[in-house]
């Protein structure tokens, strides 16, 4: 596939297609280039030369390497640039060095006495307003760096506290800093007036401003302390400072330092299961009860909102494929979020044309349709407050607690069975998910080891380096059930299980995950080929993700895995699967 879109024409769609088994698009030839308009209709183009095509898939490395503004070179088929302009990039060199010390107990790894003193010297140099531009340190990166160093001093094991040099450089700097920083800073990074030994008594007088950053200081005491919180003070921090509101580029809410180290303390303490509770449901009632779909099985799709980076995303094609055989699917996410910003859903759909600001009642009326059966909903549009949130999570680096809960989220619900699946990567948050997944009330719920922690599964080997730590395939989860022997949560009797999955035990032969390396167009490329019919790893993919989750789902029909596997494969094969998809595009735009 040639992806050869500008800018001005991103609502068009551009394919060409050499293997195809059958045409269920009438308008379109065997090996011709075509384009989907977005009322439907389609006409046959020339195909593009080749230096335009590669003109159009550089990478954006590339681009910067050879001085192009992005306004000059915006391609769509490369997930980096799907990034909002607008946002102010963070600071590299701190950036860096939040993402060693920004982390958990285990993971963190403390900087050398250079690395500290560059860091250091950065930030005083930037509050003191030599820096200009990109090189500014954000209010955001500085409360998140100090959130770690304050954490880590008070709460961490040994082996991950300051390191000596990490010492120097804080007792040669922090004398600067202390005339520098303003008070919500310096409260941040010493707030009892301990840590540096020079008697501070900003930190422990430092209440905030107003009754919102006051109840934030409140909790956040606790959090740099090594100390967890209750359900409801997790929640109303959230309701109080959420959405954020900028003017200008500025926030006109609570001080982002602050709020930066609320959220990347609570990760580095690792959330417990009410901390985690109350980040899922905080904003469930932000835009009225959730529509109720009139199907029979609706499964909620939560894959990482930061995306793909290296490997095929199915998801939006197994979607349509589950769609074939009455499985509804409702997927959500983002169109790019930090910090690893790979390819996503929105991405995707947007280079193919879809319209991708449906609101939750027109995505209920694509689930309902029996001409699409799926949909996918937007934060942007799902939960404006939580989507306020990009531009501060790019600068606290790692990932706040949301880039948990906001997986397993029910938009949408559904007269029938409802069931989530979501994806996991760090050992010990798969039992956090199915604990919200059965907080959610849902007859059935899965966590995959997904490649780069997505929820799909894979056909190649397991390697044989794996020495820690659960393997790719493996799952996790619970159906509902009426039998003694099963658990009972809630009042709920849930039947669960664990298992590796071995594609070679269901007749896939074994292939590597094919690579798109942040590529969009690669990742459709392979998708539409797929549900062209063509096999391949691609292929095999889909299929697998479809059935295997409608077995262990206990999905109707898919008792046995042979059977859910079969009827995947005759989805794509008959051409329904495909059909599904273009009807998607067509019609998310005429929904009013």
């Amino acid at each position: 596939m040639r992806a050869l879109l500008s800018p001005e024409s991103s609502s068009l769609y551009f394919t060409s297609i050499n293997i195809v088994s059958r045409d269920p698009n009438p308008c379109r030839s065997r090996t011709s280039l075509y384009f989907l308009k977005r009322d439907g209709g389609c006409r046959l183009i020339r195909r593009k030369t080749r230096s335009t095509a590669v003109k159009a898939l550089l990478d954006s490395a590339t681009i910067e390497e050879l001085g192009l503004k992005e306004s000059d070179m915006r391609n769509p088929a490369i997930s980096s640039t799907y990034r909002r302009s607008m946002l102010p990039k963070p600071n590299q060199t701190v950036l860096e060095a939040q993402a060693r010390i920004c982390t958990g107990p285990t993971q963190t790894r403390p900087l050398s006495e250079e690395q500290a003193f560059k860091v250091l010297d950065t930030i005083l140099r930037s509050v003191r307003g030599e820096l200009k531009d990109e090189e500014q340190v954000s209010k955001a990166q500085i409360g998140a760096f100090f959130a770690g160093m304050t954490i880590r001093a008070n709460s961490f094991p040994e082996e991950t506290q300051w390191s000596e040099g990490e010492r120097r450089a804080m007792n040669l700097f922090w004398p600067l800093l202390l005339r520098a920083l303003p008070p919500d800073v310096i409260f941040i990074a010493d707030p009892e007036g301990s840590i540096m030994g020079l008697g501070n008594s900003v930190g422990p007088q430092f209440i905030g401003k107003g009754t919102t950053e006051m109840r934030l200081v409140g909790a956040l005491r606790e959090i740099l302390a090594g100390g967890h919180l209750g359900y409801e003070e997790v929640q109303g921090v959230l309701k109080d400072v959420l959405p954020l509101k900028f003017e200008d580029g500025k926030s006109t809410g609570v001080s982002e330092s602050l709020l930066s180290a609320f959220l990347i303390g609570q990760r580095m303490n690792r959330e417990t299961d009410r901390e985690l509770k109350a980040y899922c449901l905080a904003f469930d009632d932000e835009l009225g009860p959730a529509p109720v779909a009139d199907v029979n099985s609706l499964t909620h799709y939560g894959e990482p909102y930061d995306g793909n980076t290296r490997f095929f995303r199915s998801t939006l094609f197994v979607a349509a494929v589950r769609s074939c055989y009455g499985e509804s699917s409702l997927l959500h996410g983002v169109e790019w979020m930090p910090p690893k910003g790979g390819v996503t859903e929105e991405q995707m759909l947007n280079f193919m044309g879809a319209n991708t600001n449906l609101s939750l009642h027109q995505a209920k009326k694509l689930i309902e349709d029996e001409e699409v059966g799926f949909a996918y909903l937007s934060q942007r549009e799902a939960r404006p407050s939580l989507y306020s949130l990009i531009g501060l999570r790019e600068h606290i680096k790692k990932r706040p607690p949301l880039a948990t809960t906001e997986k397993v989220q029910q938009f949408i619900r559904a007269k029938g069975k409802e069931s989530i699946v979501t994806g996991f990567y760090h050992e010990g948050y798969e039992e956090p998910l199915l604990m919200l997944m059965k907080r959610r009330g849902v007859y059935s719920g899965l966590v995959v080891k997904g490649e780069e922690g997505a929820l799909s599964m894979t056909t190649r080997l397991r390697s044989a380096s794996t020495s820690k730590g659960f393997p790719v395939n493996y799952c996790s989860g619970f159906r509902s059930v009426g039998t003694e022997t099963a658990c009972k949560e809630d009042g709920v009797s849930h039947q669960s299980f664990r298992l590796e999955v071995n594609a070679m035990d269901y007749g896939f032969e074994p292939t590597d995950t094919p690579r798109t390396d942040r590529s969009v167009s690669k990742n459709i490329e392979l998708g539409l080929a797929a549900l062209h019919g063509q096999k391949g790893p691609a292929y095999d993919r889909i299929v697998l993700n479809a059935g295997i989750v409608d077995h262990l789902l206990g999905c109707d029909g898919a008792e046995d895995v042979t059977i859910a596997l079969d009827r995947a494969r005759e989805a794509i094969d008959s051409g329904k699967a495909l059909k599904k998809l273009l009807n998607y595009i067509k019609v998310s735009h005429k929904l009013k």
